[in-house]
């Protein structure tokens, strides 16, 4: 009988110790840090496919987007704080707001934002932007290139994309560089919009491969504004990448395929 108890009772412990570790684990990825990688090559040259990131979740505080499956526990967003522009979000996608996306933020509420020849404007003010030296990424499994004008010979018989880069400045000061590939692409000229309030004009750092604010939400493709509302975090840091060629049953290729230069920058 003792035995059988002390079954038991190490039984109820175990149990409780995996109910605690599951609330953790909500509370954590609920309101603190959740992961994110990146699909696809619209944030080029700051983001590329194979890069993991943690979404830090205080920043613009907590709605239902916060919660795993957009669970409804309360209505709105509680401790709202609104995004800066330049801030790279991670955010519910319209239509549906069914999946995740991550964009920079170019404008809020109020904000007129035109491109014109692939220069955007902000209520009347062209951002300043500057050509800097090419971005290069080396060819792999996931990481391509567009196009065969783009590809050159690199170092020990390697493949390398070279794609023509620029720096934009926003009104208040934040920088970051931007891909504008294509010459007179779709985006490049646009009307000008008016952010509606409570929402946010968004962008992709690579212009010409982000279906992004300056087109129509369609689901699964463009996201057009953004409500607010829809934020779930801000990016932090990149705790992982990887350039596609690892396989499962070789456990070695998981450390060749990792981009430890990627590993540990900051946004």
């Amino acid at each position: 009988m003792a035995r059988k108890k002390a079954e038991r009772s190490e039984t109820r412990d175990f149990v409780a110790f995996l109910v605690k570790l599951a609330l953790f684990i909500l509370i954590l990825r609920s309101f603190i840090f959740s992961p994110f990688n990146i699909p696809s090559e619209s944030m080029q040259p700051r983001l590329v496919v194979g890069d993991y990131l943690l979404v830090a979740k205080w920043p613009y505080g907590f709605s239902k987007y916060s919660l795993p499956f957009n669970i409804p526990l309360f209505p709105g967003r509680v401790l709202p704080h609104s995004p800066e522009p330049g801030d790279v979000v991670v955010f519910k996608a319209p239509p549906s707001a069914h999946d995740d996306y991550i964009k920079r933020v170019i404008a809020l509420s109020g904000d007129i934002v035109q491109v014109t020849e692939g220069v955007v404007s902000i209520n009347g003010t062209a951002v300043e932007r500057k050509r800097i030296e090419d971005f290069e990424h080396p060819v792999t499994p996931n990481s391509p290139c567009y196009r065969d004008e783009f590809q050159s010979a690199g170092r020990n018989g390697t493949s390398i994309c070279r794609y023509p880069q620029f720096q934009e400045t926003l009104p208040n000061g934040v920088t970051y560089r931007i891909l504008d590939i294509y010459e007179n692409s779709e985006g490049d000229d646009t009307q000008a919009f008016v952010v509606p309030d409570g929402h946010m004009f968004l962008m992709g750092d690579n212009r010409d491969r982000s279906a992004d604010s300056r087109f129509p939400a369609v689901e699964g493709q463009a996201i057009g504004m953004v409500p607010q509302e829809n934020l779930v975090g801000r990016a932090l840091i990149s705790v992982f990448s990887t350039d596609g060629s690892a396989e499962w049953i070789k456990p070695w290729t998981w450390f060749t395929a990792a981009r430890w230069d990627r590993i540990g920058e900051t946004f």
